[in-house]
Parts: C-alpha cells; structure tokens; sequence
C-alpha cells in the first residue's frame, strides 16, 4: 500500500492517503474564548467559523475520515458551559460527513463525556495507535512502541511556529510544519523492553509529520528561538527527535530550510541571544562612561 502525507496548502490540515483517505486537524481548541474572558479579553465564540473552514476542507477533499489529533477542548482541568455546548455539536457535525477519529491530548480531559450519542465517533489512547499503517498521537506523553512500526508517525502538542525580528525589533510568527526523524538510540533507551535495532520488525525509521494549530488564537512554539526544555512533551523534551535536521515549511508550501540553519540567521533572535546583546550592551556603556569619568 502506498501512503501519502500532504499538507493542504494555505491550511493547518493535512492529507493522509493511503487505503482509505483522512484529514488531519490537530489543536482545535474549542472554548478558548471562555478562557480568553475570564482573563479580560472579550471574544465572541468562533466556532461558526472554525465549523465553516473544516466544512469547506471536508467538501473539497471529501475524506473518508476526520482525525482530531487532540485538544479539541481548551479548558483543564473543568469542563465550561461553553465547551459543553460547543463540542457535541461539533463533533456530531463532523460525524455526519465522515468517521471521526479522536486521539485525546492533554486538554482532553472528559471529552467522552461530550460526544454526542450513536455518532460514528473512536476514541483512542492518549499514546496513539495506528490507522491505516499510519502512526498517530498528541504528542504529551511518550507513543505506542508500535507507531514506531509505521512508515508515517503524525503528531501536534507544540503549536510548530517560527519568529523572524528585524533590526529594528519588529516580529514576524508564522505556523509551520516540520518533518523530522526519530533519533532511534534515545526511543530505545525509553523502550528498553522493544526491540528497536535497525534490522527488527518494530523499527521502519518513521518519517514525523509536526502539525501546526488549527486554532489561530492558542499562539505556538517559535521553534527556531527555542531549546530543547522550552519544547512540550516527552519526545520533544527528551530529544527522541531530531529537530536540528528537521524541514521547515510554511503553509503556503515555501521551504524555508532546515532548522539548525534558520537558527543561524540574524532575524531569529533566542531570549538568550537578546539577553547576551543586552548584558554586552550595559557592559559596553559602563565601560564607556568609566573611561569618559577619568
């Protein structure tokens, strides 16, 4: 069976074709407006909109199932009185076009609860599972060994972006994909009980497949600033990937790069590497005003 792994272009959605054919959304976030309130800012609920431009997705690409690759609800670890409106009817929206696949994330917490009933809904581990020979899981705890198996590991949790500033300290934060490996001697050292040696069944060097947010108001991870603790989730946080080699897309397609070569451009600029051209720029005065004092 041939597996396809495309990202739909302009579109926080991805294409997995295969025997049977799926679209991929990851960190929808429903709720997050109830949230954004409480902290002083008022927005009106976007579900119409977000519903609309999955609904326009579904017409266009017509799958034959729907993965929600988790943090479909935003609220932890309570339930609002908006998700509990929102989500039933979002789902059983979704149920009504296609299979829906729910891998549960960390935000998940009692979603079973809010599914509407007889829907043609799964809901799998919060470790992930295979579909199709193809890997999927959120990203906040460790995989299935057996997605290790799979040609095409999926996951989300970070909200992959990149942040450009210029010289005059204006930003740029743009969603990305990323594609990566696993770095295998860190996944064996996890599964010590896995036979992950290059030659075994339980290991195919799976290609990984980042997924940016679908919800635009949930910000992200400015990969090309950040270091390994800043990152969310064991595989991340572990090194179990090999980010530095990763490719970096934009969604509108354009190839920005591998990341250890965007991090070298003078437009990423860490909180670290702004730190140190502060400390040397403090430094720099106190010495130019000791000299003028002498």
């Amino acid at each position: 069976m041939t597996i396809t792994v495309e990202p739909v272009i302009d579109e926080p959605a991805l294409l997995v074709s295969g025997d049977t054919k799926a679209l991929v959304l990851a960190d929808i976030h429903l709720g997050i407006e109830w949230d954004l309130y409480r902290s002083g800012f008022s927005i009106p609920s976007q579900i119409e909109q977000r519903l609309e431009r999955i609904m326009r997705l579904v017409e266009q690409e017509i799958p034959d199932r729907i993965v929600l690759l988790g943090d479909i609800k935003h609220n932890v670890p309570q339930v609002s009185w908006q998700e509990r409106d929102e989500i039933p009817y979002f789902i059983s929206s979704l149920a009504e076009k296609a299979i829906v696949d729910i891998f549960p994330g960390n935000h998940d917490g009692g979603i079973e609860f809010l599914l509407p009933p007889d829907s043609d809904v799964n809901i799998y581990s919060a470790r992930g599972d295979v579909i199709d020979g193809v890997g999927y899981f959120h990203g906040h705890t460790w995989p299935s060994v057996e997605l290790l198996s799979a040609d095409h590991v999926i996951v989300a949790h970070n909200h992959p972006t990149v942040r450009f500033t210029d010289a005059m300290g204006y930003s740029v934060v743009e969603h990305v994909w990323i594609r990566a490996r696993f770095e295998r001697e860190v996944l064996a050292g996890h599964f010590k009980s896995a036979d992950l040696s290059p030659e075994s069944d339980g290991w195919s060097d799976p290609d990984v497949v980042v997924v940016p947010a679908f919800n635009e108001l949930c910000g992200g991870v400015a990969f090309n600033e950040s270091v390994r603790d800043d990152l969310l989730g064991p595989v991340f946080s572990s090194g179990a990937l090999d980010l530095e080699n990763s490719d970096i897309y934009l969604l509108d397609g354009t190839y920005l790069g591998i990341l250890k070569n965007i991090r070298k451009l003078e437009e990423t600029r860490s909180d670290r590497s702004r730190s140190n051209r502060n400390n040397r720029s403090i430094r720099s005065k106190r010495k130019r005003s000791k000299e003028a004092g002498k």
